[in-house]
């Protein structure tokens, strides 16, 4: 924690160059101006290695899974080289005892300053004593950490939204992050499970200006959540002129057309997975022919009917119009336009941020 960024690299043996080359890349995704890739590495030069604690509930470990193969920055990069993740069941050294004193010596030591990282829904029926952690229970954690927390980030679609736990009947009482904190900022970063390079860019965002990027109305961050997967989808004109597959093995599938009949969300999900892609920006679901699921959307696993289309749509679609009765199709559009213009009004406020703001907004 002593030693700033900027010393940590050289001693890691990290030039200045790669160091420049990350910061560009880390500009780019979060949709800021090219100006800013020199505050970014201003910032970061001077920043010392924040503390993190990243809480697991009732998850899966799909979140650790993919963000281990975020590939700008990696993981390696994020841990040993921009932060100090001092909690997590997964990637820790320590265990048992010696694991839970790490985490509440790290929040003592850096109280008020600390980031909070959760993935996985908080059971509260019944007191939450169907998920705990050394004898306590995530709803006792969670209000703990979060007390001395500077931000929360909550990564996953059962942090963010209550996910798989929270579907019905519910037995657990499941909740997301933002149903128990009330005075701390929370950013969403929804995905079951998200794309890796999506959370560290997020993180990255908040060491550079010591604040949470512009969100949406779902808490979720614009630069990667404004745009619709159908509006960048590669398989879009296909959609345009009417071609979509009727079954995973005819030949419309064979051909690459849409899928929106065998029930792709595309529409109505909000997600980066088109351009950014998981594994190392290797593929996503639907260039792999699997319909989109609509998991980074609020109770995406109780909207049920994941193989069936929104509205099926009649003869030739032409300039992408569907025919009266799309109303799914409607709100969907409706979203991603009001995004998209939160989205151009964010690249603004960024740009005067980078250019002019940054150096007030330095963490200290």
């Amino acid at each position: 924690m002593s030693l700033g960024l900027e010393t940590h690299l050289e001693k890691s043996g990290v030039g200045r160059r790669d160091f420049l080359k990350f910061c560009t890349s880390m500009a780019a995704a979060l949709s800021l101006p090219t100006a800013s890739a020199k505050a970014i590495e201003e910032a970061l030069s001077a920043v010392k290695r924040p503390t993190v604690i990243w809480l697991s509930f009732q998850e899966c470990t799909g979140c650790t899974e993919s963000i281990t193969r975020s590939h700008t920055p990696t993981i390696e990069d994020l841990i040993f080289d921009f932060i100090s993740l001092d909690y997590h069941h997964t990637l820790q050294a320590a265990a048992g005892v010696q694991a839970e004193e790490a985490r509440e010596y790290a929040m003592k030591e850096a109280y008020g300053k600390y980031l909070l990282i959760v993935d996985g829904s908080i059971p509260v029926k019944d007191g939450g004593v169907y998920s705990t952690i050394a004898g306590r229970t995530n709803l006792d954690m969670l209000e703990e950490a979060a007390a001395g927390s500077a931000a929360i980030i909550s990564v996953g679609t059962c942090a963010a939204f209550g996910g798989l736990p929270m579907a019905a009947p519910d037995p657990t009482g499941a909740v997301p992050v933002s149903a128990i904190v009330k005075d701390k900022p929370i950013m969403n970063i929804p995905g079951c499970p998200p794309i890796g390079l999506v959370m560290t860019s997020a993180i990255a965002h908040f060491l550079t200006f010591d604040r949470l990027p512009v969100m949406d109305e779902l808490g979720r961050p614009l630069a990667f959540y404004g745009d619709t997967i159908h509006d960048r989808c590669y398989r879009r004109t296909f959609y345009d002129q009417g071609l979509f597959a009727k079954a995973f093995d005819d030949e419309g599938a064979r051909k690459g057309w849409c899928l929106y009949e065998l029930g792709c969300k595309g529409p109505t999900t909000h997600n980066a997975c088109a351009t950014m892609k998981w594994n190392d920006g290797t593929s996503f679901p639907i260039e792999s022919g699997h319909p989109c699921l609509g998991c980074s959307e609020p109770d995406f696993w109780d909207a049920g009917g994941f193989y069936e289309a929104l509205s099926v749509p009649q003869g030739n679609i032409g300039d992408t119009v569907l025919k009266a009765g799309a109303a799914a199709i409607g709100v969907g559009a409706a979203a991603s336009a009001f995004n998209r213009h939160s989205k151009n009004r964010a690249v603004d406020a960024h740009e005067t941020i980078a250019v002019a703001d940054l150096k007030v907004a330095k963490p200290k």
